[in-house]
């Protein structure tokens, strides 16, 4: 067990005094607090008497004294309490008093996170339970000091509990908690073009952003990831939520790691851009499903309108049933610019963004703008069953404004969603998972842009394996008694071939005798009228000719029929399943009649041993 587990597991067992006096999904909300009010308290120690006398010295003075607390401290907070947690204990009948004073001795970044949590109210809880001396006195037992537990370790071990604390609450973890395997598939899928900066020993410095932070899994990945591979680069984490325990966990999860809380931020990153001017070198996000946004309409049609594309918003809205389109916009708005190195985005987004919405529409436009600006380099299709809060279809689109050469005008579509274990124990929703192996044979595919299939391989006895077979490559031979069926996984395609023209189809309006209506005035005078009974629609794909398809597939069978051209209007749409839709043609008649055939004789047979 690595120390981060050992110490979480240590303080897990706080969790044995809480035990009946809270409910299991409750525990994290007294435990994640009092371990950071901890680790702060061990971190602040050694400097602690020289910033109360600094503190005395420069009031006196009548000077601000916070930057010369910070110097002493050497880290982004102080605390100016003369109380510690060691003190608190000396004291036991004001515990609940002289804590809430030493919490108000710290820095507002930091007083915030214990106020976003509600943790006067677990103080009283507990005081009334009984309970608050013996848990700080429970902590007060562990060391967490810099000297003994590192940032890393100490960062490592707070995920641990988050992630206990997430378990125990599948409600909460619908909306604050996305899956490991899928923060570690979209974190590698963000990096792998960038060797540079993996490369070790690179000074490299960048900046990674999530709009919907969550509790800040994905940014702890990321950096996480990062630093995995070359310890001399440096991540610098932004991120806003509009949780309030969520955004505390985010914020206090960024303090303990060293990271700078101040580009933590809370708020509706919709109607409130906590960042307003800041451009990032990589974004991830796992937005809401399908959550209308009318609370935020408001504010998100006025910038629509009044801004256009110097807003974020510029290219559409969606429909207020689902806004998941416009954290997409969001982060569009936050790249660099090509010329200063651009940025990649990793997103997650349900199905109904690659398709829902007509020529025209607010989803159509989106897609035209992200197409027709070659910004998409994949889409990767995941298992059913792979969040905590749903079952639905889900997709991770991969953006970027600096695609390598070989990736220019193309988009690549990966259909992953054969590839997944059945967890041992289901967390709500959730019941697969991504094995590592999983991951890294998407994460090969995304990064050498290559057109595969995907080889099921069944023995005779029943097992079932999967092979990817990339193009040119031999499918693994069929095993005696066995099958291998193949199909495709990963395909390239030009951005245009999403694109369609909707056009608008006349066809003339007659009299009672049978005869076509003729305009009387004006452009029409003189011309068919068209009948709108008759009126129809065609979407012809953008790599075909409009006359051409029309010859072929209206005239035939409607000689009469003309274009309404100015009616005509550009569309884009994702079928992603229609691109891997493999035919299976039906089982022959003899062998349906055989098996209907076999198990009517066993029925009849049953009967007759009843009947005996």
């Amino acid at each position: 067990m690595s120390q981060s587990q050992s110490l979480s597991a240590l303080i897990w067992s706080v969790a044995d005094l809480l035990r009946g006096d809270y409910k299991p999904y409750e525990y994290g909300k007294v435990i994640l607090p009092f371990t950071v009010l901890r680790r702060l308290d061990c971190v602040l120690a050694p400097s602690k008497a020289a910033v109360l006398a600094e503190q005395a010295a420069r009031q006196a003075k009548g000077i601000n004294p916070e930057p010369f607390l910070l110097r002493l401290t050497g880290v982004p907070f102080a605390n100016t309490s003369p109380l510690d947690l060691k003190l608190l204990l000396g004291d036991q009948d004001n515990i609940a008093i002289n804590l809430t004073a030493y919490l108000q001795g710290f820095s507002p970044a930091v007083r915030d996170i214990f106020e976003r949590f509600l943790f006067a109210d677990q103080i009283e809880r507990l005081k009334k339970a009984g309970l608050l001396y013996q848990i700080t006195e429970k902590f007060l037992g562990f060391d967490l000091g810099p000297d003994r537990v590192s940032n890393r370790d100490m960062g490592l071990m707070f995920e641990e509990l988050i992630r206990k604390f997430s378990d125990f609450s599948n409600e909460q973890a619908a909306e604050q908690f996305t899956p490991r395997d899928v923060i570690t598939l979209i974190v590698n899928l963000l990096f792998i073009e960038d060797s540079d900066i993996l490369s070790p020993g690179t000074a490299a410095v960048r900046t990674v952003y999530d709009p919907t932070a969550g509790t800040g899994g994905m940014l702890s990945e990321a950096e996480r990831h990062l630093r995995a591979h070359n310890s001399a680069a440096s991540l610098t984490l932004f991120g806003q939520e509009l949780n309030d325990e969520a955004y505390a966990i985010c914020k206090a999860d960024m303090l303990i790691k060293g990271q700078d809380v101040r580009n933590i931020l809370p708020g509706n990153t919709l109607s409130a851009d906590g960042h307003p001017t800041q451009k990032f070198d990589y974004m991830l996000s796992n937005p809401p499903f399908g959550v209308e946004w009318k609370k935020v309409e408001k504010e998100v049609r006025r910038e629509h309108e009044q801004m256009g594309h110097a807003g974020r918003f510029g290219p559409g809205l969606p429909r207020i049933s689902d806004g998941s389109l416009l954290f997409l916009l969001h982060l569009l708005s936050k790249m660099r610019p090509a010329k200063d190195g651009g940025s990649r985005i990793g997103i997650v987004l349900n199905g109904s963004p690659l398709f829902t919405g007509g020529a025209g529409s607010g989803e159509s436009e989106i897609r035209r703008h992200v197409l027709e600006n070659d910004l998409v380099e994949a889409i990767i299709a995941l298992p059913t069953d792979m969040f905590f809060n749903t079952g639905i279809a889900t997709y991770v689109w991969v953006l970027s404004n600096r695609k390598p050469e070989h990736r220019r005008g193309l988009v690549q579509l990966i259909d992953a969603s054969a590839l997944w274990q059945k967890m041992r124990k289901s967390l709500g929703s959730k019941r697969r998972e991504m094995a590592e192996a999983d991951v890294d044979a998407v994460t090969r595919l995304f990064g050498d842009c290559v057109e595969a299939q995907l080889a099921t391989v069944t023995t005779a006895d029943g097992r079932v394996s999967r092979v990817v077979v990339r193009e040119g490559e031999a499918p693994p031979p069929t095993p005696d008694g066995g099958s291998v069926k193949l199909a495709p996984m990963s395909r390239l395609f030009r951005t245009e071939a999403f694109g369609y023209r909707s056009i608008t189809v006349e066809r003339p309006l007659r009299d009672a005798a049978g005869q076509v209506v003729l305009g009387q005035k004006g452009k029409a005078k003189g011309k068919p009228q068209p009948d709108p009974a008759l009126r129809d629609t065609e979407n012809v794909p953008l790599t075909e000719d409009v006359q051409t398809y029309f010859a072929r597939e209206v005239l035939p069978h409607a000689v009469d029929a003309w274009i309404d051209h100015e009616k005509t209007r550009i569309g884009y749409e994702i079928p992603f399943n229609r691109h891997f839709y493999v035919f299976e043609p039906p089982r022959p008649l003899a062998a349906i009649d055989a098996d209907l055939k076999h198990v009517t004789d066993r029925i009849l047979t049953m009967i007759a041993g009843l009947a005996a």
